[in-house]
Order: structure tokens, then C-alpha cells, then sequence
């Protein structure tokens, strides 16, 4: 079965219970007070949200690949509420992404590559065969 034959989140669930039992996947301590954008008002309510964050990044790296942290940014940000203003998109917070990028990096998940013009991310072997795992 392939990964787009699955639903969305219980693909991402699955995957992020599987992330947790990786020692180079951590959640850092500030993560607990931080924002995912501006355009959010509050931290995330779910405690294990990184995880979670993680197993989509590595999704979007699978499904994108040859990927970078701008267009990650660009996938997780949203519309902020700015009152009787009109909203206005913001992208998400880069930070985020880059360590989870670095954590994933060490797991041996993804790896950095070039191909032809584009420049980025892309899964391993290993990533995808975790991914494919359900």
C-alpha cells in the first residue's frame, strides 16, 4: 500500500507514535511556549505536537522532495485574524522546521540533495520505509 493510499492523518498519527521511539527526534524545552506562526494565537493545546509536526514534514518531504525550509514555511503558515482588518497570510515559524529538518537529518530520514536546478530535502530509504509501514 502507498502512502497516498492512506488517510492523511492516520498516516501522520502512526508516524509520529513511530518518531517518538527515535532518540534523535527530542522535543526541545522551549517548544512547550513557543508559537507554530504568527498567525496563531496560542501554543499548541496537543503536547506531543512535534512529533506530529515531524511525521507531516517528513510527508510533505516524500510527497514534494527536493525541498527547502522556505516552502516548508510557506505549507505551514495561515491567515491571521487581525479584527475588523481583512487577514493577511503570515508563514510559519522557520525555526521549527529547521530543527525538526536537523533531527530528521540525524535519524537518517532525509538527506540534502540537488536535483538539476532544485535544491533541498529528499527521504532516504529508510524514511520511506517507515513511512510505507503502517
Amino acid at each position: 500500500m502507498k502512502i497516498q493510499d492512506t488517510q492523511t492523518n492516520v498516516l501522520i498519527n502512526n508516524t509520529a507514535k513511530k518518531l517518538k521511539e527515535i532518540k534523535e527526534i527530542t522535543k526541545p524545552e522551549w517548544a512547550n511556549f513557543v508559537k507554530t506562526s504568527r498567525a496563531r494565537e496560542r501554543p499548541p493545546a496537543n503536547s506531543d505536537w512535534w512529533y506530529a509536526r515531524a511525521a507531516s514534514i517528513l510527508r510533505k518531504t516524500y510527497l514534494l522532495g527536493p525541498i527547502g525550509v522556505n516552502k516548508l514555511k510557506v505549507k505551514y503558515g495561515g491567515k491571521k485574524n487581525r479584527g475588523h482588518k481583512p487577514e493577511k497570510f503570515f508563514k510559519g515559524s522557520g525555526k521549527i522546521i529547521r530543527t525538526i529538518l536537523q533531527q530528521l537529518e540525524a535519524a537518517k530520514l532525509i538527506e540534502q540533495t540537488e536535483k538539476g536546478a532544485h535544491k533541498g530535502r529528499i527521504l532516504t530509504a529508510k524514511g520511506k520505509s517507515l513511512l510505507d509501514k503502517k
